[in-house]
């Protein structure tokens, strides 16, 4: 009898078996050290990387934006409603307290075909996807999938041990992503309600938790029809794990789901223009400083916190004055064009090639040649056909059909404008409002790049320079054109004769008397004012050293303007105007702080003191008086309004103790303008502005604008300002006006 040496199968069985369980080990200690790719050491666990967005903050506290390629940003496990978590585990991972990572009863069902209702990732091996497998946005293969299962698994293991579950849920909710920019809890509470993650209602969590199944299908602003049935599916859930009553669910099931939608993007929310300024800044400054590991710092990764001088309460006010006025103001002058074009030369001449000209300087005309070349007619022919576009209104975005060339015409009829106040003793920039929508105009009116021919507004430094010069205030001038050899200055309302003080020359803005203050300074005065503007600040606008420039010919910015009209509210100091006041990086740490870098005396006290005096003039009596008779602006505010040739642009100072303000309105073409000085004036275009503004941050007794007077110097005046001493008593005040009556226009 022979023997049987072929080994029985059971014992095969258990063979394979056991060398099955030692494989097994042995194999996720070869993927813990990367037989299968790479994967995150221990340093890496507990320090995980994910892009972070920088934020922005205003001086008082509130976000107004953030800078983002992905927007996430992290919050702690206590700013996190109870609700969320609840939730989040309740419908993903029932049993994520009792599980190390991988929950088995989940994975042999998902196997065997029973785990549809969630699959068999645990909230750990989903934060092991989200902090360690980036989404290039295509779906990997079969192969590739499994690969990154695997390494998953021993990722979340090893979660489980550095982490606690409480850690873990909030690594989670910090880093998945629940619409198309928001990742993390903190980011998508602001998009859909507007709320910070602590103060989410239970069914608002609820809502959040939905969406993750799939965030366009559950989308409550997309989809809320889907995302409601979903919340409900998340409250069952919580019901089921006793983390909701039944009679609070038969309650909230059926509420409707209440957004507070802020959109969210880089064209919205508070200070867009000066958040798309700033970025410049802040791109530099990261450029040119280093992370403790050598890297240079990024914006949109990095977590930064960037603090400003913003006042978020000012800036809302300065939003909601310029939506007040030029709305208004938009009406009044498409009415007084009607169907006629308003581009125009300086003869009032239309010019009928200007909308093809812009047409040409487009996007979209640049990419037609492109595709067409040479052939020009193709280009026009698909310029003149409809399309379907949105366009803007103050009224609200309007979806319609209309030729790209037409679009330039719609779109080039629009008034603009630039807004800035600033503290004038410190420099800060307290509101910044660059345009009348950033999604449709990108371009920015405040910033220094962006001048203006500044018209009138110009002329006050004319008057601090003769008041430096110790001209008296009270000296009289003939309003006639000075003797210029080669420039002849008119007045615009072509009345000459009789004399006037600087009190009224400034108050009704006539030109042959600021001329006069120039003629008598000498021949070496235009250089003498360029160098005076530029001490103020003015260092970006080209000047040429002609006696027309104290007519006001030159390009300024408001920023520029707002910073040198400051010195005569801050007793004759100039300070840089700024707009940040530190950086900090995701974890509170101080990186970088900044202050004024200039602070330079331009003229003493008393002469500035005197020049708001005359400032104060022209609010009074002047040219601007319509800021108290018709707008009710009750304190002390100086001004100075200004009117470029052909109603180009409209300007207003507005000087206060507390604040310095440069109001610009126009068209983004000079070439567009207002029909009629009446309309184009600066105190119709642009003081309104700052009328509505300051009345705002008045009445807001948190913000401290008081309009009190500005401080008169402790020393006696020596400058002489009673200009009445000089006349018999009771025919003219000290504006050099009969009293009887208002001055300007």
């Amino acid at each position: 009898m022979t023997k049987n040496t072929k080994p029985s199968f059971i014992n095969k069985f258990w063979k394979y078996y056991f060398i099955g369980l030692l494989f097994i080990p042995v194999f996720f200690v070869l993927v813990n050290f990367g037989i299968l790719g790479y994967m995150p050491d221990i340093e890496e666990l507990e320090n995980p990387k994910s892009s972070l967005a920088s934020e922005l903050y205003s001086e008082d506290g509130v976000m107004l934006g953030q800078y983002f390629i992905q927007k996430r940003s992290n919050i702690a496990h206590k700013d996190i409603a109870p609700s969320m978590f609840d939730a989040l585990i309740s419908t993903e991972d029932e049993r994520f307290f009792t599980h190390s990572g991988i929950d088995a009863k989940r994975l042999i069902g998902a196997l065997i075909g029973l785990g549809a209702k969630g699959g068999a990732s645990t909230i750990t091996q989903q934060l092991a996807k989200n902090l360690f497998h980036y989404d290039d946005g295509i779906r990997p293969s079969l192969p590739v999938r499994l690969i990154q299962k695997l390494k998953e698994w021993v990722i979340a293991i090893k979660l489980e041990r550095r982490y606690t579950k409480e850690e873990i849920a909030t690594m989670y909710l910090n880093t998945v992503q629940f619409s198309g920019n928001s990742f993390g809890v903190k980011s998508a509470s602001k998009e859909f309600f507007n709320k910070m993650p602590s103060e989410l209602e239970i069914e608002e969590s609820a809502v959040l938790v939905g969406v993750l199944k799939a965030i366009t299908i559950f989308n409550p602003k997309r989809n809320p029809n889907n995302s409601m049935k979903r919340r409900n599916v998340v409250l069952g859930q919580m019901l089921r794990n006793k983390k909701l009553s039944k009679e609070d669910f038969d309650k909230l099931k059926v509420n409707p789901i209440v957004l507070n939608y802020q959109q969210q993007d880089h064209n919205t929310g508070p200070a867009v223009y000066f958040r798309e300024w700033l970025k410049r800044d802040l791109n530099k400054w990261c450029k040119e400083n280093k992370k403790p590991n050598g890297e240079s710092y990024n914006l949109y990764k990095d977590g930064l916190k960037i603090y400003t001088t913003i006042n978020s309460k000012m800036q809302q006010y300065a939003e909601e004055s310029v939506r007040q006025h030029l709305s208004e103001l938009q009406v009044q002058f498409d009415k007084s064009w009607g169907s006629r074009e308003p581009w125009r030369d300086e003869d009032w001449n239309v010019l009928p090639q200007y909308p093809i000209q812009e047409l040409k300087k487009s996007d979209r005309y640049r990419l037609l040649k492109e595709q067409y070349g040479k052939d020009t007619a193709a280009i026009m022919k698909v310029c003149r056909t409809k399309t379907r576009m949105t366009l803007f209104s103050w009224k609200g975005d309007i979806d319609t059909m209309m030729s790209p060339l037409d679009s330039i015409k719609y779109f080039k009829r629009f008034l603009h404008t630039g807004f800035i106040a600033v503290q004038p003793t410190t420099g800060q920039v307290k509101a910044w409002v660059g345009g009348i929508n950033h999604s449709f105009f990108k371009y920015d009116h405040v910033n220094k790049s962006s001048g203006r021919q500044v018209g009138s507004t110009f002329k006050p430094f004319i008057y601090a320079l003769a008041i430096d010069n110790k001209l008296n205030p009270c000296m009289q001038f003939d309003n006639q054109p000075p003797p210029y050899p080669n420039w002849r200055v008119s007045n615009s309302d072509g009345k000459y004769g009789g004399t006037m003080n600087m009190f009224r020359g400034l108050a009704t803005s006539t030109n042959c008397i600021v001329a006069q203050l120039m003629y008598t300074m000498g021949e070496n005065a235009p250089n003498n004012v360029i160098e005076f503007v530029r001490k103020m600040g003015i260092d970006s606008a080209k000047m040429e050293p002609y006696p027309s420039i104290c007519l006001g010919v030159t390009d300024i910015s408001p920023f520029d303007m707002a910073g040198a009209f400051s010195t005569f509210a801050n007793k004759g100091y100039w300070v840089e105007p700024t707009y940040i006041t530190r950086i900090e990086d995701k974890n509170g740490n101080i990186l970088a702080e900044f202050s004024p870098q200039t602070i330079r005396q331009v003229m003493t006290e008393e002469k500035a003191y005197v020049m708001c005096q005359l400032l104060e003039g022209v609010c009074k009596r002047g040219t601007g008086q319509r800021l108290h008779s018709k707008y009710k602006v009750e304190g002390w505010v100086g001004g100075k309004t200004g009117t470029t040739q052909s109603n180009s642009d409209g300007w207003f100072m507005g000087v206060t103790k507390d604040l310095v303000c440069a109001t610009w309105v126009g068209c983004d073409s000079r070439k567009v303008r207002f029909r009629s000085t009446a309309y184009g004036q600066g105190a119709h275009a642009a003081l309104p502005i700052f009328a509505h503004f300051i009345k705002k941050a008045k009445a807001d007794k948190s913000l401290g604008i008081s309009l009190d007077p500005i401080d008169k110097p402790e020393q006696e005046l020596s400058i002489e300002t009673n200009c009445g001493q000089y006349f018999e008593e009771g025919e003219i005040d000290e504006y050099g006006k009969p009293s009887d009556g208002p001055l300007g226009i």
